[in-house]
């Protein structure tokens, strides 16, 4: 194992995961909450968390989908075709625990993200979705009236 590799996770395992990633760029406005073990992927400097958001406990953010590995060696045309993209929570807006955020994704205002969940495209303010792969179900005014 490469040196800089153990450097790594001993910083990791010392300062904690979450004080490293806000070093590296990722934006953390005032009262966001992140319990447990949260991946935050290679580029945290992609990812905003806004105020008073809450990510639950093995929530992965992928900023940068590997996926491209698998045909950038089949034609030229493909060989530099690399995904990145953002992902921004809203203000106030609850992941459940499990889920998995993809590139390029912005969880709106008061949102309610369902536990194990894949959230590929934006999720509008104030909406509950759930699934693989995530969809609206109803809006955070009609969840919190059956609650």
């Amino acid at each position: 194992m490469k040196i800089s590799v153990i450097i790594k996770e001993i910083r990791r395992r010392i300062k904690g995961s979450f004080c490293i990633v806000k070093e590296q760029g990722m934006i953390v406005e005032s009262g966001v909450t992140v319990m447990g073990d949260v991946r935050f992927g290679s580029e945290p400097y992609l990812i905003t968390l806004r105020k008073n958001c809450r990510i639950s406990g093995n929530v992965t953010l992928v900023n940068h989908d590997g996926d491209t590995w698998a045909f950038r060696h089949s034609d030229s045309k493909y060989s530099d075709v690399i995904k990145y993209g953002r992902i921004e929570v809203g203000e106030y807006s609850f992941v459940g625990t499990g889920s998995i955020i993809m590139p390029g994704v912005k969880i709106g205002k008061n949102c309610v993200i369902g536990a194990g969940s894949v959230i590929t495209h934006d999720i509008p303010d104030e909406t509950v979705a759930v699934g693989v792969p995530a969809r609206p179900i109803c809006s955070v005014g009609e969840y919190a009236g059956k609650a």
